[in-house]
């Protein structure tokens, strides 16, 4: 499936927020959007996923999911929004609950995702029991149980100490290489939307619209520090300047 965004606009009130938002997302690309804060990225990304409707302009999928797809497009958040009263298995298995399969194939599938995610030994442990990293690696196996062809993804490493985000990171690039899946990926992180994506898609201060997309033209396993450097410096000499006059202002979407 390829994911097309066509002249998006949103406003909310009087507020100006996006315009003109144009891109597509090729089967099996990762790309990043960044830009200065309160630009519109998350309230883009919700419209992505369908959890807004934008007042202009439109999202759509070009080709079907495949039949084994639960949900073609899915969500990992932030803050990990895990149940603290269900266990590894169970929430990851909640994606589920609603697909139609039997607890038998509901079970293989849970114990399949949790052990490409390195989940396997903490099947019955209990969110508050886990790191920060295995509590978002277990946001990221929910996700990938209901075999998605898009990940939409909310800064999903920002609450990660550097080197458990590193690591993660890591895996992330394994796990999206070996699933075949999309994604966008929202992060005020240069220096890991360079590591990370295909193509970066760079906002404006609000009222967010594209300033440029920079494509990342070496494989990621073949980018060296010095080229991730360079790509991370050339997009804080984009938003730098508007970032500064947007951390002056009190409204955030």
């Amino acid at each position: 499936m390829e994911l097309v965004v066509d002249a998006v606009r949103h406003d909310f009130g009087s507020l100006v927020v996006l315009r003109d938002i144009s891109f597509r997302v090729a089967p099996g690309e990762i790309l990043a959007l960044v830009g200065p804060s309160g630009c519109g990225k998350s309230t883009l990304l919700s419209i992505l996923g369908g959890l807004m409707r934008p007042l202009g302009g439109a999202v759509s999928m070009l080709g079907a999911p495949p039949a084994e797809s639960f949900n073609p497009v899915t969500f990992v958040f932030q803050d990990f929004a895990l149940l603290p009263w269900r266990s590894v298995a169970d929430n990851v298995g909640f994606a589920l609950e609603h697909a139609p399969i039997g607890a038998a194939e509901r079970h293989r599938i849970v114990a399949d995702v949790l052990a490409r995610t390195g989940l396997g030994e903490f099947a019955h442990s209990y969110p508050r029991q886990l790191s920060g990293g295995m509590r978002q690696r277990v946001g990221i196996a929910r996700a990938l149980a209901v075999r998605p062809e898009i990940l939409l993804m909310d800064e999903p490493f920002s609450a990660l100490d550097a080197q458990t985000r590193d690591l993660l990171i890591e895996d992330f690039i394994g796990l999206i290489a070996g699933n075949r899946v999309s994604a966008v990926y929202v992060t005020h992180n240069l220096e890991e939307a360079a590591r990370l994506a295909d193509r970066i898609v760079v906002l404006s201060r609000r009222p967010g619209r594209i300033r440029e997309i920079m494509p990342l033209t070496l494989p990621r396993e073949a980018r060296d520090p010095g080229y991730i450097a360079t790509h991370q410096a050339a997009l804080w000499s984009l938003i730098r300047a508007e970032a500064a006059a947007a951390e002056r202002e009190v409204v955030d979407v």
